[in-house]
């Protein structure tokens, strides 16, 4: 019997989305090593309560291929080199969860045989029925396609409970920028169509319809805070839920 996506519980598997800016810290710019290890902390605790994790990375603290293409650069190339800068978030990871003793798998998109292995959907599923934490990057492997869209991909291919969508500033989904808005207010669930309909910029357009498609909800939170992957992993009720049909809820 399927699960109501608009039900917060103890999920199973879960994919975190983690941008490339969470892990540069006060620096602005890079991997900030204390942020990583931090990170790492929390996503162990995930994984020895019991729940498979897979992560996917962006590449916005190295490398940002749409900016880049604004000032002449073909997309294509400076999307390619945004790939590789996942893998550089991704190696930084993966250090940092073994050093905790947490085993993992870094997994790309475009086949890098000595350093990562290639996504395989199947492998994936299974280095996390074996307990590893599995780390996804260079997006889709394709330009144009945001690693926002990776998630939502991977999240379907690999039969995800959510997508946790960690944010580093703010806590949820607003009716405002809270940053610039002060009295905005806080969304505790929405559906995806009411996120396309208000170009509520939680995610690109091309993930919430996927996850919409596949009926796969998003839990948007602040990763800044210590214990908030496990909270929401746990179905605490913490951030925005984006489901399909929160009236069933």
């Amino acid at each position: 019997m399927a699960t109501d996506s608009c039900t917060r519980r103890h999920y199973r598997r879960v994919i975190l989305k983690l941008s490339g800016e969470a892990l540069e810290g006060e620096l602005g710019y890079g991997i900030d090593p204390l942020v990583v290890k931090r990170l790492a902390c929390d996503i162990r605790d995930v994984r020895e309560s019991g729940i498979e994790v897979a992560i996917v990375i962006g590449g916005g603290n190295i490398w940002r291929g749409l900016e880049a293409s604004t000032t002449g650069m073909d997309r294509a190339t400076a999307d390619y080199m945004g790939m590789l800068a996942t893998l550089q978030n991704a190696l930084a990871l993966q250090d940092a969860l073994e050093h905790l003793g947490t085993f993992t798998r870094v997994q790309t998109a475009i086949e890098m045989n000595q350093i990562a292995e290639p996504f395989i959907r199947r492998r994936a599923i299974r280095h996390m029925e074996k307990g590893r934490v599995v780390i996804l990057a260079a997006g889709t492997g394709n330009p144009f396609f945001t690693t926002d869209t990776a998630a939502a991909l991977r999240a379907a291919e690999l039969g995800a409970d959510v997508i946790l969508a960690a944010k580093n500033q703010i806590d949820g989904v607003y009716d405002a920028d809270p940053l610039t808005h002060p009295d905005a207010t806080r969304y505790s669930v929405l559906s995806f169509q009411e996120v396309l309909e208000r170009n509520l910029r939680v995610m690109d357009a091309s993930a919430i319809a996927l996850c919409r498609d596949n009926d796969v909800p998003i839990i948007v939170f602040n990763v800044q805070e210590d214990g908030n992957i496990q909270r929401a992993a746990r179905g605490e009720d913490i951030g925005t839920l984006i489901c399909s049909n929160p009236q069933a809820g």
